[in-house]
C-alpha cells in the first residue's frame, strides 16, 4: 500500500513538473516573440510615428504585465519572508507598470508627447524601493522575528531617505523653481545613484546565495543592469535629440523587461522551504549601518541647502525645511529603534541573570547528586563487607555473655555487645542511605501522607514540648510517588526539628502545603535555633549532634528520595528565626488541570 501511495506521489509531482515546465516554455516563447515584434517594428514602421509609438508602449505595458503576473504567481505558493519577498517585488514591478501605463495614456490616448516636467516620474524613482525592501529581506536566510521587527526599522529609515532625496533634488526645479534642464538632470542623476544601490545589493546576495535562489539572484542582477544601462543610453540619447519610442535605443529596454519575467518563472519550480545562506551576512549590523548614515547625511544636505549659491532662494528655502522636516521623522525612527533596543536589552538581561541563578542552583544540585551517588557506592559496600565481621563479633558477645564470668568481665562483655549493636543501627543507616531506588509509585494525598507523618511522631514531639500548625491548602493536586518513602522523609524533617526545639524547652512546628506552577509545595517552618550552615545540611555526614546521637545520613537520604521523585528540596534560616524546609514534588498532570479548571470556574 506504501508503494502504490509513493508511486502516485511521485506520478502527480512529475506530471505537476511536466505542466510547469509546458509553462515556462510557454512564457518563454511569448516574450521572445515580444521582443522580435519590437526589433521588426523598429525596422519597418516610420520614426517618430504614432503606430511606433503605440507598439512600443503597449509591448512595454505588456512585459511588464508578464513580469509582475510571475512574481504575483509565487505570493499564494510561498510562506514567511519568501510569500513577503515576491509581494514587495511584484509592488515593485507593478508601480512601474503604472507609470508605463500613464506613459502610453499620454502619448497614445491624448496624442502627445510626455511633457518634460512629468509628475509621474515619482513613481518610476520609488518603484525600486519595494524591490530594495524585497532583496533587504534575504528570503533564502532564516531569521529570526527580532532581525524582521529591527529590520523594518531601518528599512523605513531607508525609505525615508529615498523619498526625501528625490523631493531634495526633484521636486524643486518642478514646483517651486520651474528649470527643465536641472530637473532632467537631478532625476537622472538620482535614478542612476537609486540602480547603482539596487544593483550592488542584488550582487551581494547573488554572491552570498546557492542553490535555487542564486539563480533567481543572478536573473534579477542581469535584468536589472540590462535595464540602468539601456536607460542610462536611452537618457543621453534623448537628450541628443536621437531618442523617440519605438526606436533602437527602447530595444535593451524591452529585453531587460522581458528578462524580468524569468526570475518568477524560475521561482514556481522552486521548493517552498527556505535554504540556508552560502555565506551569511551580518543582516542587522549593515543594515542599521546603512540606516545610520542616511541619518548622519542629512546635516551635509542642510549645508549644501544654506551654501549652495547656483541654486535660487526659493529652492535653498525650500530643501532647508524639507531637510529639517526629514531630521525630525528620522529622528524619530533612530529613537523608536533605541527605545526598543533598551527594552529588548533589559529583557536579555533579565533572562541571562535568571539563567545564571538556575545554572548555579542546577550546578549545586548536579554536584550533590554525584556527592550522594559516589558516598552511596562506597558506603554500600563498606557495609556489606562489615555486616559479615560483625555477625560474628554479635554471635561471639552473645555466648560469652551466657557463660559464667565474674561481675567485672560480664560488664566488659554487655559493652561488647552494646557497641557492637551501635555499629550495626550504623551499618543499615549506611544501607539505607546507599540504596535510594524508589519502589513503585501510586498517586498520593500531600495532605493525607503529612498527617499521618505528624501523628507518627506525635511522641517525639510532645517530649520536645513542640506545638504544631497546619496550613494545608485545599483542592491540592496529587502527586506520584513511593508512600514509604515520603513518609521517611516528612518525619525525618519533623523529627529533627523536634530536636533542634527540644534545647530551647520546646517551640513551634509550622507544616505548610500549597499549589505552586504545576508543583506540590511542602513547607516545614520551626523557630527553633535555626542551621549553622544551611547549604551543608544535605552533604553525607554532616551534622550538629554530639557524638553518638546522628551520623549525618538522614538529611542526605531525604535529598535522594526527593531527587528520585523529581523534585527538589531547600533549607534555609527564616529571618525572624528558626529553619525552613521546602520540598517541592511534580503533581500529577490531570490532577493539575483539573485544579486550573476549578480556579477559573471559581473565578
Amino acid at each position: 500500500m506504501t508503494d502504490v501511495t509513493s508511486s502516485r506521489l511521485s506520478v502527480g509531482l512529475e506530471s505537476q513538473h511536466t505542466a510547469m515546465s509546458k509553462r515556462t516554455q510557454y512564457w518563454a516563447l511569448v516574450l521572445l516573440c515580444l521582443i522580435l515584434g519590437q526589433l521588426i517594428a523598429s525596422f519597418i514602421a516610420s520614426p517618430r510615428s504614432f503606430a511606433l509609438a503605440t507598439s512600443s508602449d503597449l509591448l512595454q505595458c505588456g512585459l511588464l504585465l508578464c513580469a509582475a503576473t510571475a512574481c504575483a504567481w509565487n505570493i499564494p505558493r510561498s510562506t514567511g519572508r519568501s510569500r513577503l519577498f515576491w509581494l514587495l517585488m511584484s509592488m515593485g514591478v507593478g508601480s512601474w507598470l503604472i507609470y508605463q501605463v500613464l506613459w502610453t495614456y499620454i502619448e497614445v490616448v491624448q496624442r502627445r508627447e510626455v511633457p518634460s516636467l512629468f509628475a509621474g516620474d515619482v513613481i518610476l524613482f520609488l518603484h525600486f524601493v519595494p524591490m530594495m525592501a524585497a532583496m533587504a529581506l534575504q528570503p533564502n536566510v532564516r531569521q529570526d522575528d527580532r532581525e524582521l521587527r529591527l529590520g523594518s526599522l531601518d528599512f523605513t529609515l531607508l525609505l525615508l531617505w529615498w523619498v526625501y532625496l528625490y523631493f531634495y533634488s526633484v521636486i524643486p526645479w518642478q514646483y517651486v523653481y520651474s528649470s527643465e534642464a536641472a530637473y532632467g538632470h537631478n532625476l537622472n542623476q538620482a535614478y542612476l545613484a537609486e540602480k547603482i544601490a539596487f544593483l550592488a545589493g542584488v550582487a551581494l546576495l547573488w554572491s552570498r546565495s546557492s542553490g535555487p535562489w542564486r539563480t533567481i539572484y543572478a536573473h534579477w542582477f542581469g535584468a536589472s543592469l540590462l535595464y540602468s544601462s539601456s536607460s542610462y543610453v536611452a537618457n543621453w540619447a534623448l537628450d541628443r535629440n536621437a531618442y523617440y519610442s519605438g526606436s533602437l535605443y527602447d530595444l535593451p529596454m524591452v529585453a531587460s523587461m522581458a528578462w524580468m519575467t524569468v526570475p518568477g518563472l524560475l521561482a514556481l519550480k522552486m521548493s517552498t522551504q527556505q535554504v540556508a545562506s552560502k555565506k551569511p551576512m551580518l543582516r542587522g549590523v549593515w543594515a542599521a549601518r546603512l540606516g545610520m548614515t542616511a541619518v548622519f547625511s542629512l546635516p551635509l544636505f542642510a549645508y549644501l541647502s544654506i551654501f549652495d549659491s547656483s541654486a535660487p532662494e526659493e529652492v535653498r528655502r525650500f530643501r532647508l525645511v524639507l531637510t529639517l522636516t526629514a531630521i525630525l521623522l528620522m529622528g524619530s525612527l533612530v529613537f523608536l529603534k533605541q527605545h526598543l533596543l533598551d527594552i529588548e536589552l533589559i529583557h536579555l538581561l533579565r533572562a541571562s541573570r535568571q539563567s545564571f541563578q538556575e545554572l548555579q542552583v542546577l550546578q549545586a544540585q548536579l554536584v550533590q547528586s554525584e556527592k550522594l551517588a559516589s558516598m552511596g557506592h562506597l558506603v554500600g559496600g563498606a557495609a556489606h563487607e562489615l555486616n559479615n565481621p560483625l555477625t560474628a563479633m554479635l554471635g561471639y558477645s552473645d555466648l560469652l555473655s551466657a557463660t559464667d564470668l565474674a561481675p567485672q568481665q560480664r560488664a566488659l562483655a554487655d559493652k561488647i555487645s552494646h557497641q557492637a549493636k551501635r555499629i550495626r543501627t550504623l551499618v543499615a543507616s549506611l544501607l539505607s542511605f546507599a540504596k535510594q531506588t524508589p519502589a513503585a509509585k501510586s498517586h498520593l494525598d500531600v495532605n493525607l501522607m503529612l498527617q499521618q507523618a505528624l501523628k507518627v511522631c506525635q511522641a517525639q514531639l510532645h517530649e520536645a514540648k513542640v506545638q504544631t500548625s497546619v496550613e494545608f491548602g485545599e483542592l491540592l493536586p496529587t502527586v506520584e510517588g513511593d508512600s514509604t518513602q515520603l513518609l521517611q522523609v516528612f518525619s525525618h524533617i519533623i523529627n529533627n526539628a523536634a530536636n533542634a526545639m527540644e534545647e530551647q524547652q520546646g517551640g513551634v512546628l509550622t507544616v505548610s502545603t500549597a499549589g505552586v506552577d504545576r508543583n506540590v509545595r511542602i513547607e516545614f517552618s520551626d523557630n527553633g535555633p535555626g542551621m549553622e550552615n544551611p547549604a551543608k545540611v544535605f552533604d553525607p555526614f554532616y551534622t550538629t549532634r554530639p557524638v553518638g546521637q546522628g551520623i549525618g545520613l538522614g538529611l542526605s537520604m531525604c535529598y535522594g528520595i526527593i531527587q528520585e521523585h523529581g523534585g527538589k528540596i531547600t533549607c534555609r534560616n527564616r529571618e525572624d528565626g528558626g529553619a525552613s524546609f521546602v520540598i517541592e514534588l511534580p503533581a500529577v498532570a490531570a490532577s493539575a488541570e483539573t485544579l486550573q479548571a476549578q480556579a477559573h470556574a471559581a473565578n
